[in-house]
């Protein structure tokens, strides 16, 4: 009995078993390149319109004046403004998305509170960011409820932060989700109260999984320009104060992308290949340490 089961095992396929193997992994093949062609049309072109007009000024110099070709313009100060309003999202909302994760997956669980929480979190995480940009414009721009009013790097920042929240809290919960429940009543063993666990040992066995997802909502709002054009707008200058209209590389490449001006369109290339690199850098460190991990 056990020659013929191994004689079943060994035995090569029918043809037509096949023909019809190898007829559904070809197209696989023809679809997931079908899927890719338009995401590698634009990658090229934009490294192809972007690359040649990429030098060291770019990454030094403002925006030159519109016919001033005795300098070269570039877009410092939308690289600055960027670094900041991101840098004042992410001190905004991983703390708060991070505690809000806690308190799902180790307090909350099961409870009324935490599945309105949970509700609130995905549909926040579908509204669009323009919307979104147009809540930070009231609650931010238009209002004095901060004691200012305004564009700037704070409405900014607030918009990218509302964006990032629901990815935090979502990854954040399903990360610590994953800690075999055996490390909790190890700790628990050990005479650990319930935030002892959480803090020391859950979040620190969840930390690359976490940082993974941290990572990733930080990429996805490197190049949100909709919630930027209503909250921080833009600026020719350095960002000086946070409470001032801020550049961004993204309403910058919008902005100079329907310019009259060739020179302020090739800029505009050559931003979207800076911050395509932002991005995929971004992401390419999140698949590191979940591999490591």
């Amino acid at each position: 009995m056990a020659n013929f089961f191994d004689r079943q095992l060994t035995k090569p396929l029918a043809l037509d078993r096949r023909l019809f193997s190898y007829g559904m992994s070809a197209i696989a093949v023809l679809f997931t390149g079908l899927a890719l062609l338009p995401l590698l049309s634009i990658l090229f072109e934009i490294l192809r319109q972007g690359l040649p007009n990429l030098k060291p000024e770019v990454f030094t110099n403002l925006p030159a004046p519109i016919g001033d070709t005795s300098v070269v313009g570039g877009f410092a100060n939308a690289i600055q403004g960027t670094l900041l309003m991101v840098s004042l999202a992410s001190l905004m909302s991983i703390p708060i998305g991070v505690l809000t994760a806690v308190y799902l997956a180790e307090f909350g669980k099961t409870g009324a509170i935490a599945q309105i929480v949970r509700f609130v979190m995905s549909i926040l995480s579908a509204v669009p960011s323009i919307v979104v940009g147009v809540f930070a414009y009231a609650v931010i721009v238009l209002s004095t409820i901060f004691g200012y009013r305004g564009f700037s790097a704070i409405a900014g920042a607030f918009a990218l932060a509302v964006i990032m929240l629901p990815i935090i809290v979502l990854s954040t919960e399903e990360a610590l989700k994953l800690v075999p429940n055996q490390q909790r009543l190890a700790s628990s063993a050990l005479g650990a109260n319930s935030i002892q666990t959480v803090f020391n040992i859950v979040l620190k066995s969840a930390l690359p999984s976490i940082t993974t997802g941290v990572l990733l909502a930080i990429a996805r709002v490197s190049g949100e320009t909709a919630p930027l054009l209503f909250t921080a707008l833009f600026s020719q200058n350095w960002v000086e104060q946070i409470l001032n209209p801020t550049p961004s590389l993204s309403v910058m490449i919008y902005n100079y992308a329907s310019s009259a001006f060739p020179e302020q369109n090739q800029l505009a290339w050559s931003a979207s290949v800076v911050l395509l690199s932002i991005v995929m850098i971004t992401n390419l460190i999140s698949r590191l340490i979940t591999r490591t991990r």
